[in-house]
């Protein structure tokens, strides 16, 4: 009897240290390096980092950061002047975007001269402010000081 209380207490034990030991190690993977900047990538044949480079688009007195994201994940910054008041009106405008009007407002297939369509790639065009999902679409978007937007093949 004393055996059998000795196998079940000291097979609770080492559950309870695997447990303990999987959250631990799964606390730290949170997917980022540390030590990364997102304007510098590092190149693996030289070893030497690239720096990308922002492209400043347009005139007028307000001026907003737009990331452009392909499917690969490559980033194209831009820094856009505009006297537009809508994001999207921007964008167009500077011939970034281009799309088809429908019931719901304008459907993005083209962003930087490059084509994702649902219908025929499976992908499309998701709109970002500040890193997150947007609420709104493009063309219903108002430029806000100090916000950021983008699009991403999804």
């Amino acid at each position: 009897m004393k055996m059998k209380r000795n196998k079940k207490l000291s097979s609770f034990i080492l559950c309870m240290v695997l447990i303990v030991a999987m959250a631990l190690s799964t606390t730290g993977c949170n997917g980022s390096s540390g030590n990364s900047t997102p304007s510098a990538a590092k190149t693996e044949e030289t070893g030497s980092s690239t720096q990308t480079e922002t492209t400043v688009l347009g005139e007028g007195s307000t001026s907003f950061a737009f990331t452009v994201v392909d499917k690969d994940g490559n980033e194209t910054p831009f820094e856009i002047h505009t006297d537009q008041e809508i994001v999207g009106d921007a964008l167009t405008e500077l011939e970034l975007i281009a799309g088809d009007e429908s019931e719901y407002g304008l459907y993005v297939k083209t962003v930087n001269g490059i084509t994702a369509d649902y219908d025929a790639d499976g992908v499309y065009w998701a709109f970002y402010i500040n890193g997150e999902y947007a609420a709104t679409g493009v063309d219903s978007t108002p430029i806000t000081e100090g916000e950021s937007y983008s699009f991403k093949v999804e």
